[in-house]
């Protein structure tokens, strides 16, 4: 893989206005009005309730970045920049991994900003252990979430990436467990929540701060891990298909 690439890549998304609002700016926003309308200050388990909620923003904002990297190669591939780069030393595993490395790297704001604001305005206290699962388990669960951003960025149209990106984000999101309490579902959303990779995501991170409604780490992981093989395998699938047509 490239460094110069992958630093092009990175540059590219931290340029763009509607990157930096959706995923920068929204899950700050989203977890400080979750965390003062939906929290009672003076509740007992106020610190508590804010983790779960710091843990589901930071999840959101990997989650918005990890599709970024979709968008950009459906632009490339509408105009024609892929055949260009397969006359570069650029090899098509660089260029897929360069994308889906910078959708894990430009989440890393979310994973950062979240955590300061829980901890110097609502009280959140972790041992270094808890910080340690929920700063690698979110981050590393991410990949899955990268592959399915670049899937979809090979079968989508520049015009047609933002709303599918959008309904795609929001929607898992959403029956995943991000926006909606684990604990407040009924017991069918709950099991069509564990079919989304962003509940097993929250599965890696939630035992930190709770015991509620969660797995065991090796569960969350295999399951992962196996989203991460069948959406590995059909992103090179997809994109040989498409230099097959050059």
């Amino acid at each position: 893989m490239n460094a110069a690439y992958l630093l092009t890549e990175i540059r590219r998304n931290f340029r763009a206005p509607r990157f930096l609002i959706f995923v920068v700016a929204f899950p700050v926003l989203m977890f400080l009005l979750q965390t003062n309308v939906f929290v009672k200050a003076d509740a007992a388990d106020h610190a508590q309730i804010a983790a779960v909620i710091m843990i589901n923003m930071m999840t959101f904002g990997t989650f918005a970045a990890a599709n970024t990297s979709g968008a950009r190669l459906a632009l490339e591939r509408a105009l024609g920049w892929q055949r260009q780069l397969r006359l570069t030393p650029l090899t098509g595993p660089g260029y897929l991994a360069g994308k889906g490395l910078s959708g894990m790297l430009v989440g890393l704001p979310a994973l950062i900003l979240v955590p300061v604001l829980a901890v110097t305005m609502e009280g959140v206290h972790l041992d270094a252990g808890g910080w340690v699962r929920i700063f690698a388990g979110i981050w590393l669960g991410t990949i899955p979430l990268v592959l399915l951003g670049l899937l979809i960025g090979q079968f989508g149209t520049p015009e047609s990436m933002q709303p599918i990106s959008m309904l795609v984000t929001l929607g898992m999101g959403f029956l995943g467990g991000l926006w909606i309490p684990i604990e407040g579902m009924p017991g069918w959303l709950h099991d069509v929540a564990q079919i989304m990779p962003t509940y097993w995501v929250l599965q890696l991170a939630r035992p930190a701060v709770t015991s509620d409604m969660v797995v065991s780490l090796p569960q969350a992981a295999g399951v992962l891990a196996a989203w991460t093989v069948v959406l590995g395998a059909l992103v090179i699938r997809r994109y040989r298909k498409d230099s097959a047509r050059v």
